[in-house]
């Protein structure tokens, strides 16, 4: 048996040895000259960043259970990718960075990669200046944008050159940014610019063992003196629950395919609708799902307060039960997600009572806003639904600034000009429904379930509207407890045992006469007749005919919606 250690090769021995001729088929061969040599250093110019990377550089890829960037383009396209400015010199300056255009599902898509085996997929002012052209070009062009982050950041020996770079790349995308969506992958370790630059984009994909991050561990060891592992700095569980990351997947596959998924939602610019797909789901096709979960919901012992999951309703709601939720790690008390209604794309900002009530904190403020923002800029039309109690109370939420994060998603509601409707489940109380796409603040169209309660306030409203009543029958609880205590103690009840006992049913009498009382508030006021009444809610809509209602209404706005960009005054905040 041979003690040599076997060098590992990717190169199938099988394999034909490849012989490129630069001749017209048929053609007589002539004696070459200047001109095949000049074809032959051009196609080897070409194969370069490819063919050059060693064996080890891209073992070492591998390793780390991480693809190279050639391999990332594969999974994003069958097709030939279109590779552009090919300007590799002579230490492959430049070509840390690949840029081209995509084929994706007859889709054009301008799409850039780090190659990590290249000097670490680092950042030259070559590579900033190329990517720059990139993303003007996605912006003249009206094509969305897929980037593949896995760099190590600017290249050192380039000096300024590195951060000049970035700097040309930031400003590029910034200038695109509302005009074409872009979606940013990030792979491997990302830090500094390399974690600025994909922020910038619309959405961000996170998949597990990957970090990216204003600095890694090793300076906030050496700054703040903490040990901090890449995960619990900047992985997929931070960034998806504060929102940095807007969809967090298992692997670099995942995440890919995830950007493809991402792609069927959205429009290539802010001039256009989102793709049209024909649907074999029937408009009208009854919704008994969501009549079951609201039977068995609201006849259980908690009655009208019991909580359900709004996703199953989405999902009835969407062509085939299809959806596709945004920020799922994060504010779960909200769900905001992309689906097709009659093949059209619509976007879904929804209570979920499953969380928390369904109540509005920061986090959801701002999710809400962020997600209403991006359907208003790029033609998206949306379909609000109404569970809540309100925005959560208390001095953490204000100390985190809740009046600024309910003013965000506030702004973001009256600011949208694409069709939007309005269907209220149970709950909306007070600031929440004020501040959630009603018609003072532009809906189109408003409806209702039966089931819906709104008022000023909760149960807890009561205490205003029947307020000379609970002062009578709290002021008879004194009296109650002294006559019943007076009875027992005339029965041969010890004084003390009398009190006690007297105390207690005064306290049942008054429990159940405040049930009465609310039990006669939810009757007068938390319903949605006076809202009929008044306007505010245009119908009812029965839970099994939801789909067919807002399908044909959505329809009807859509086909007298114009695409086009933004024409409005831009607003100061956020």
């Amino acid at each position: 048996m041979s003690n040599k250690m076997i060098k590992p090769s990717l190169k199938n021995p099988f394999d034909v040895a490849e012989k490129v001729e630069f001749n017209i088929p048929g053609e007589i061969s002539r004696a070459t000259g200047g001109y095949e040599e000049a074809m032959k250093e051009g196609y080897d110019l070409i194969q370069r960043p490819i063919k050059s990377v060693s064996i080890d550089q891209i073992e070492k890829q591998h390793f780390k259970k991480r693809m190279t960037v050639w391999e990332r383009i594969r999974v994003l396209t069958e097709c030939e990718p279109n590779i552009l400015f090919q300007n590799w010199g002579k230490n492959l300056d430049g070509a840390s960075l690949v840029t081209g255009i995509l084929n994706i599902h007859g889709r054009d898509v301008a799409v850039y990669g780090h190659d990590f085996t290249v000097r670490a997929g680092s950042m030259d002012a070559t590579n900033g200046n190329k990517l720059a052209r990139l993303f003007y070009m996605a912006g003249e062009k009206g094509i969305p944008v897929i980037g593949m982050n896995d760099s190590a950041g600017a290249f050192v020996p380039a000096g300024v050159g590195g951060l000049d770079g970035y700097a040309e790349a930031f400003t590029a995308l910034r200038k695109i940014s509302g005009v074409v969506p872009s979606i940013m992958c990030m792979f491997g370790f990302n830090a500094g610019g390399g974690s600025y630059l994909p922020r910038q984009g619309s959405f961000v994909i996170q998949p597990k063992d990957t970090f990216f991050g204003l600095t890694g561990p090793g300076v906030v060891k050496s700054v703040l003196g903490e040990d901090v592992t890449p995960e619990d700095l900047g992985g997929p569980k931070v960034h998806g629950q504060s929102g940095v990351a807007d969809l967090t997947v298992e692997d670099e596959v995942g995440a890919l395919r995830t950007a493809i998924m991402l792609l069927n939602y959205i429009p290539d610019n802010n001039s256009v609708m989102a793709p049209y797909q024909e649907t074999s789901d029937p408009l009208d096709r009854k919704t008994w799902e969501i009549n079951t979960l609201l039977k068995k919901a609201f006849n259980s012992p908690t009655g009208f307060n019991t909580p359900f999951d709004v996703s199953i309703i989405i999902q009835q709601i969407c062509d085939h039960g299809d959806y596709f939720e945004m920020q799922r790690d994060r504010a779960r008390n909200v769900v905001t997600a992309f689906g097709r209604l009659g093949g059209n794309v619509v976007g879904f900002v929804a209570n979920n009572s499953a969380v928390d009530s369904g109540q509005i904190d920061c986090d959801a403020a701002y999710k809400i806003a962020r997600f209403n923002r991006f359907c208003n800029i790029y033609n998206i039309p949306m379909i609000f639904m109404e569970d809540t109690t309100g925005f959560l109370p208390g001095r953490e939420q204000e100390a985190r600034g809740i009046v600024q994060a309910g003013r965000a998603m506030l702004d973001s509601i009256v600011d949208i000009r694409t069709p939007r409707i309005l269907l209220i489940l149970r709950n909306a109380y007070g600031g929440a429904y004020a501040s959630y796409n009603n018609y003072p603040t532009g809906a189109d169209l408003v409806l209702a379930l039966p089931t819906t309660r709104l008022a000023v306030m909760g149960p807890a409203g009561k205490e205003f509207v029947y307020k000379d009543e609970l002062r009578k029958i709290r002021n008879a609880v004194i009296e109650r407890v002294k006559r019943g205590t007076q009875e027992r103690v005339d029965a041969g009840v010890k004084p003390e045992l009398a009190k006690a006992d007297a105390e207690k049913e005064a306290a049942d009498w008054l429990k159940a006469e405040e049930a009465l009382l609310n039990t006669r508030y939810e009757k007068e006021l938390m319903n949605p007749k006076e809202a009929l009444s008044l306007g505010s809610i245009s119908s009812l809509v029965m839970p099994t005919d939801l789909r067919k209602v807002l399908g044909e209404n959505m329809n009807f706005f859509l086909r007298h919606y114009k695409a086009g960009p933004m024409q409005a005054v831009q607003r100061e905040f956020h």
